[in-house]
């Protein structure tokens, strides 16, 4: 492969010519902690780094001063990165990688280390997934390196602004889905009508004005072209986005459903997975196409019913399984609280409007992570220079 001038191919790839790979061992500290899981505090006063993205607390500190800390094992091995300057401790199986040279910005190091390690770790296994990391993984990596701090500071303060500004939309798009949730904990109880609304409510039990769609199929049976939305097709923690479809040619036997059905994941129901279908398909069976049977229940209503703290709640039956499937013999005895359907359909179209502004929101989030990672791809090799 042809160089452009200035730069060079090096092991790590193509770098400026003044850039250096250099190996972690030779500017960092590396190490692991001490504590296990069940010695984190609640609102104890330090964070406490586990084998996960979540953040514990604890009333004790090994470390004081900047680091960078990976799982050295569990479900988000070569995933799961931390950032921290100050006191903290750290489990015994999260590596902390720190006590960094004069020569090494810590978060510059941050940012490469986590864009790079997961696909190291995989080119050094036969298998699909890592188990664990080998301190060797992280000692004998190789990282680029710009020649002076001043350069590695520039680059972590411009990227350091991006993910401040991702924070703040992350904390302000939860904050909007809260207030979602409070709304519609008032709205769909009748605790706060809206205007121009009065008048009882009817007591009914879910399965009087709702049933499933209760329609298998074949695939081999569909038209080619039919599309099929599977449980992770949908978005999960209430979202009501649908992510993707595939074709639904040479797949197992489905559930048929139509244009205004509600599709809800009755496989682990705490997911909150649910779509209010926008086309004709096929679904996995392990969602149910809800439909109204009663002239007395909206689609849209029915939609929001299904995100409700109860729905969910009863539908999350186990029977001592680590993968609870909702019982219809269950659900279907929800006691539910029904309004008019004009004040169905109010409800919904406010609501509606709560989560065209959080859709809002989280597309524009998504648009400035993906621009985050296109300036760490420029940045990062040093195709941009910012000094």
């Amino acid at each position: 492969m042809e160089v452009k001038p200035g730069f060079k191919q090096t092991e790590v790839g193509v770098i400026p010519e003044d850039w250096y790979p250099d190996y972690i061992e030779n500017f960092a500290v590396i190490t692991t902690g001490s504590k296990n899981t069940q010695d984190r505090v609640e609102d104890g006063q330090y964070p406490f780094f586990v084998r996960s993205q979540t953040v514990e607390r604890i009333n004790s500190y090994s470390f004081d001063g900047e680091a960078v800390l990976t799982a050295g094992d569990g479900v988000g091995t070569g995933r799961v990165f931390h950032y921290i300057n100050g006191r903290f401790d750290v489990h015994q199986r999260v590596y902390r990688i720190s006590n960094f040279a004069q020569r090494v910005n810590g978060y510059f190091f941050y940012l490469n280390f986590s864009t790079h390690f997961y696909n190291r770790i995989m080119q050094m296994t036969a298998k699909s997934s890592v188990d664990s990391v080998r301190r060797d993984m992280i000692s004998l990596m190789q990282v680029a390196l710009p020649p002076t701090e001043v350069e590695q500071r520039a680059i972590a303060a411009a990227l350091s602004d991006v993910d401040a500004l991702l924070g703040g939309l992350d904390r302000l798009i939860a904050k909007k889905r809260d207030l979602k949730q409070a709304a519609m904990q008032q709205l769909l109880t009748g605790q706060t009508r809206l205007p121009g609304f009065s008048g009882a409510w009817e007591d009914l039990e879910f399965g009087e004005i709702a049933s499933i769609r209760n329609a298998k199929v074949v695939a081999s049976s569909v038209p080619s072209g039919t599309q099929c939305v599977e449980l992770e097709s949908i978005g999960g923690e209430g979202s009501g986005r649908l992510l993707m479809s595939t074709d639904a040619t040479g797949m197992s036997s489905k559930y048929s459903f139509k244009k205004g059905d509600v599709l809800f994941g009755r496989l682990r129901a705490y997911l909150r997975k649910h779509w209010l279908a926008t086309f004709d398909g096929i679904c996995s069976t392990e969602i149910w196409p809800l439909i109204a049977r009663d002239t007395r229940l909206c689609g849209a209503f029915l939609h929001l019913l299904v995100q409700t703290d109860d729905f969910v709640n009863s539908a999350g039956v186990s029977y001592g399984t680590h993968m609870p499937r909702s019982d219809w013999t269950v659900l279907k005895k929800l006691p539910v609280r029904l309004p008019t359907v004009p004040e169905q359909t109010a409800i919904a179209a406010v609501l509606a409007d709560m989560d065209a502004e959080l859709a809002a929101r989280e597309a524009r989030r998504d648009k400035i992570r993906d621009l985050k990672q296109a300036m760490m791809q420029e940045l990062l090799t040093g195709k941009t220079r910012l000094v």
